[in-house]
């Protein structure tokens, strides 16, 4: 190959720390003239030039044309081949760099890439869609990596939830306000700071996912009711639940059962997916005892049959209709107990439901709704031990224990995985012979939503 000149810009501090990460994504929620394009095209560039096949994805064609024309005027001079109609920069290092838009279906599907570059991921609708069907799967062949670039538009779009969902080691989250970028005039940021509500600010100008999208329950509440300190660690275990929730499964979903102490901990939390129906009656019968419990008895027949079932094996539960008007009663009055910090909540799944949350509209009025692909069965089971807990009235207060994390914990059950065979505890023993025999109470006498 001979010799030849290409242009590449000069990384602020911040795009060069991007570019040092060793992990295999790395997610990047910036504000507004950060300096994402220039840090998307400066990655397209490096690995096209080693001879590594790149594919850049954005939402539109129009959104595109600016991260087009800057990547072949740059590598024009080392270019083999531009193809205008196919969007396709061809190199004399055997490198190439093709470009799609994320506004048809399976966009790259069929491809296999060394690295991918999605831009504006916070405007591209369905980007867990795509993400986990057509696109992840281009970089299985080479091992390749990710760059996704992008502002938040909101704590309730896809974005905001893969980036909650990114873990290292192969994920790494960045996150950046305009000002890290040095060459945009501070004085006009400050002027927009006056100028623009908070939560507009701090999402297009500071990277931040606000939540004028709709989290209903509010980020800083939930983070207010969640516990991480693991100094006390079994404290919990050691506190009786008074009242369980249960949601049970349905296809992809998972049952959850939720136990709340007097003082509305999370004293018990039960999660498994993949279990045949017989197998989990049995199950849900041996967990609960004889605590009082409230369960979904609403979307299908199956879900009535369930609880009938379990209440002729002896388990005190209650069957709840979910009907839109009671779903939103139990969740408005979750969202009352996490507003007053009423909850004590272990870091883990609970939360991060709690976290993917937003508002959906219908002719009936919002709903409170998870995004597609989320799950939503830890925040109804914690709706109904909420509502179960309502129903003994207030305790005394006395100061809480700290809570702990939820695989560490010895009373509690979390089985992720689909199909997973029962790992018996050995505290999973049912009620204790010394404990006090409750009463259940009869659906007449419970507080009706």
């Amino acid at each position: 190959m001979p010799d030849v000149l290409v242009r590449r810009r000069r990384l602020h501090a911040g795009q060069e720390r991007v570019h040092a990460s060793p992990a295999r994504f790395r997610i990047c929620m910036f504000g507004r003239r950060w300096g994402k394009n220039a840090l998307g095209v400066d990655a397209a560039m490096r690995a096209a030039l080693a001879g590594q096949w790149v594919g850049w994805f954005e939402p539109t064609y129009k959104l595109f044309l600016e991260s087009w024309h800057d990547l072949v005027d740059r590598l024009r001079p080392a270019a083999r081949k531009i193809s205008e109609q196919d969007r396709r920069i061809e190199l004399l290092t055997g490198g190439l760099i093709e470009a799609w838009t994320c506004d048809t279906p399976d966009p790259g599907r069929g491809r296999r890439y060394h690295l991918i570059v999605i831009n504006e991921a916070g405007l591209i609708h369905g980007l867990l869609r795509l993400w986990q069907g057509p696109l992840r799967p281009t970089l299985t062949d080479y091992e390749g990596r990710a760059l996704i670039l992008g502002t938040s538009k909101g704590a309730g779009h896809d974005f905001a939830t893969l980036y909650r969902k990114a873990q290292p080691p192969e994920w790494e989250r960045f996150t950046g306000a305009t000002l890290d970028n040095p060459y945009i005039p501070a004085r006009d940021v400050e002027s927009a700071r006056r100028e623009l509500p908070p939560e507009v600010f701090a999402r297009e100008y500071e990277g931040q996912p606000g939540e004028d999208s709709g989290n209903p329950f509010g980020l800083d509440h939930i983070a207010a009711c969640t516990v991480t300190d693991h100094t006390e660690l079994f404290q919990f275990g050691k506190l009786t639940p008074r009242a369980f929730g249960w949601d049970f499964a349905r296809s992809h979903d998972f049952t959850v059962g939720i136990g709340l102490a007097d003082h509305y901990e999370i004293c018990r939390f039960h999660r498994w997916q993949g279990v045949d129906w017989g197998e989990q009656k049995a199950r849900i019968h041996e967990l609960n005892g004889s605590t009082l419990a409230w369960g979904d008895s609403t979307r299908s027949r199956v879900d009535d049959v369930i609880v009938q079932d379990l209440q002729r094996m002896g388990t005190p539960i209650q069957g709840v209709p979910f009907n839109y008007a009671v779903r939103q009663a139990l969740m408005q009055r979750l969202q009352v107990c996490l507003h007053q910090h009423k909850l004590r909540i272990p870091d883990g799944p609970i939360v991060r439901e709690l976290e993917a949350f937003g508002y959906e509209y219908t002719a009936r009025g919002p709903r409170y709704c998870v995004p597609e692909g989320e799950h939503d069965d830890c925040a109804m089971a914690l709706a109904l031990a909420v509502f179960g807990r309502d129903q003994f009235g207030e305790v005394p207060e006395l100061e809480r224990p700290v809570a702990f994390a939820v695989d560490q914990h010895p009373g509690f059950t979390h089985e992720p995985g689909a199909g997973e065979g029962r790992r018996r505890k050995p505290w999973e023993e049912g009620p204790r012979l010394d404990e006090p025999e409750t009463k259940w109470l009869p659906s007449k006498q419970l507080i009706p939503l």
